[in-house]
């Protein structure tokens, strides 16, 4: 797998977004959405992020007459995965047993979703 640009956290914030859009959106439907989370980003900041998201291949752009559509190159699930083998390897060496150690001393996971985790193993990872 082809490692991807790493991006920030106001483009993640952009992305998920755009991923709540469907995973295409017009510059209109992201400021709108923007707005409603309380943000009061400037159109250049966020056209300034939008194109960063274009050059490390996370969006594509549409062109609509003169409106440009921002369509997600990547899975909102795909992105998440990346980032934990990223993580997993950077943080813990690669070693999973590790990180969820590491989440069961620290209660970070629930009874339920440890339940979730097992009968996830005993399926063999199928839902």
């Amino acid at each position: 797998m082809e490692k991807r640009q790493p991006i920030s956290d106001s483009e993640l914030e952009l992305m998920r977004v755009i991923w709540r859009l469907g995973g295409r959106a017009r510059f209109a439907q992201v400021m709108g959405a923007l707005e409603e989370q309380g943000k009061e980003w400037k159109s250049n900041t966020v056209l300034t992020f939008l194109s960063r998201l274009v050059e490390k291949e996370m969006l594509a752009v549409e062109k609509h007459g003169r409106l440009n559509v921002y369509v997600a190159l990547v899975r909102e699930e795909e992105y998440a995965d990346e980032q934990t083998r990223s993580f997993l390897e950077r943080v813990y060496g690669g070693n999973a047993g590790r990180l969820v150690s590491s989440l069961l001393k620290q209660d970070c996971l629930t009874a339920e979703e440890l339940e979730q985790l097992r009968a996830f193993w005993e399926t063999g990872g199928e839902s």
